[in-house]
């Protein structure tokens, strides 16, 4: 089987040891200590790549959150292209024409500025070599819960890009990692340009309670590793060509709830949306449920699927892999028989796969495989619910007071870091 076809079966040993390593690691954040902080309130962190925020990259903003943090910290992220790729501190200055890279003018590189690495390399002697530049990627760690990252924009999440180009491993290779309980993405695009011929994520989600609002996230293998915990996925545009979002976390994917089911067509298509850019009938999802009494799953509400050529809605990663999808157009991109076992049958007899009043050239129930369902009322209804993640408990509106970043700064002091 050819590396394109692996799609998120990466390698299982990389998949157990991270499960576990999760599970030692990670701080015990329960439903009840989440409840506890305040919703309306959060320190305030900017990033602002011309110098005029509290940092310059984000990884330096998530790393000024102190371990195992119990209040709201909402990271603000100026426009621009974020490429976590940052020079390491030289054994000489150098001196620098004055010249615009990524909005910043720079005048001159000392020990004391960090200046990104394709600013500086024009400049550089051949001799010096590439270990000049500190190749970074966005991680949230497992003992900083509560964070959100945002755009300013939420028309436009182009205007905050963090990008990378990285392939060959799903779990390693991703643009960005949550491994912290309670995360909030806003109004951001994350990529992995890396392109075909490798697993090449762009958002990897391993911690409990995240949520992602007006999101692009774009790559073409596994895009989104939606890996373990409960997940909400609200307006947000994912583009991938082959297992594009795959893992085992139990996810709702929907159009606002502000959108009218009844009006669907006119208030909310498009708002959630999964583009296909498989050419060969490549997999939308490949979730990877492996037993029967996991509670996880993706439920998909109210969104569209639209692609370049023929593609699948799902195929298991795992024997007892569960998708819906609900009130979801689908485009002429779509097989008629839908889904696939992966080459196992014994993958039919476990697998759950349904869809309910779906409409759209492709969701046609006419030749779907014979082992999927198309589900009743009764049935589908608990995957039209927030209630499906326990979200009510959990998910939380805007903060709408700020206090200035410093309060972290005396916070680091107390916890003695």
């Amino acid at each position: 089987m050819g590396m394109s076809q692996l799609g998120c079966c990466s390698i299982v040993v990389i998949f157990f040891l991270g499960a576990v390593a999760a599970v030692f690691m990670a701080p015990v954040i329960n439903a009840a200590d989440a409840a506890s902080v305040d919703p309306s309130t959060a320190i305030l962190i900017t990033v602002d790549q011309s110098g005029r925020g509290d940092y310059q990259t984000i990884q330096d903003a998530i790393d000024a959150v102190p371990s195992n943090n119990t209040e709201l910290v909402f990271i603000s992220i100026k426009p621009g292209v974020y490429r976590q790729a940052y020079s390491l501190s030289l054994s000489l200055s150098l001196s620098l024409p004055e010249t615009a890279c990524d909005g910043v003018k720079t005048m001159a590189h000392t020990r004391s500025k960090k200046l990104p690495c394709h600013c500086i390399k024009p400049y550089l002697s051949l001799s010096l070599k590439e270990t000049t530049c500190n190749w970074k990627k966005a991680v949230v760690p497992v003992d900083k819960p509560f964070i959100t990252l945002s755009g300013t924009n939420a028309t436009s999440t182009a205007n905050t890009i963090i990008t990378w180009s990285d392939g060959g491993n799903t779990f390693q290779s991703a643009t960005v990692t949550i491994l912290a309980s309670d995360f909030v993405g806003r109004y951001l695009t994350i990529q992995n340009t890396y392109g075909s011929g490798a697993q090449a994520v762009a958002l990897r989600v391993s911690g409990d309670r995240a949520a992602f609002y007006a999101c692009r996230i774009l790559s073409y293998q596994d895009t989104l590793l939606d890996d373990s915990g409960r997940h909400y996925f609200s307006n947000c545009y994912i583009e991938g060509a082959t297992d594009f979002i795959c893992g085992n976390a139990l996810s709702l994917f929907e159009a606002s709830p502000a959108c009218s089911t009844r009006h669907f067509i006119h208030t909310c298509i498009g708002k959630c949306h999964l583009h296909s850019s498989s050419k060969n009938g490549g997999a939308v999802t490949a979730q990877s449920r492996s037993s029967p009494t996991d509670n996880t799953g993706y439920s998909f509400f109210r969104c569209r699927i639209t692609g370049k050529g023929p593609a699948l809605l799902g195929r298991p990663w795992r024997p007892y892999s569960r998708v819906v999808f609900a009130y979801t157009y689908m485009s002429s991109a779509i097989v008629p028989r839908g889904w696939d076992d992966w080459g196992d049958s014994s993958n039919q007899r476990t697998v759950f796969y349904g869809q309910y009043n779906c409409f759209g050239p492709g969701a046609k129930l006419n030749g779907r495989a014979t082992w999927t369902r198309a589900l009743s009322s009764g049935e589908a209804a608990p995957f039209m619910s927030k209630s499906m993640i326990d979200g009510e408990t959990w998910l939380r509106r805007p903060p709408t007071h700020f206090r200035k970043a410093s309060t972290l700064a005396a916070q680091k002091l107390v916890a003695g870091r």
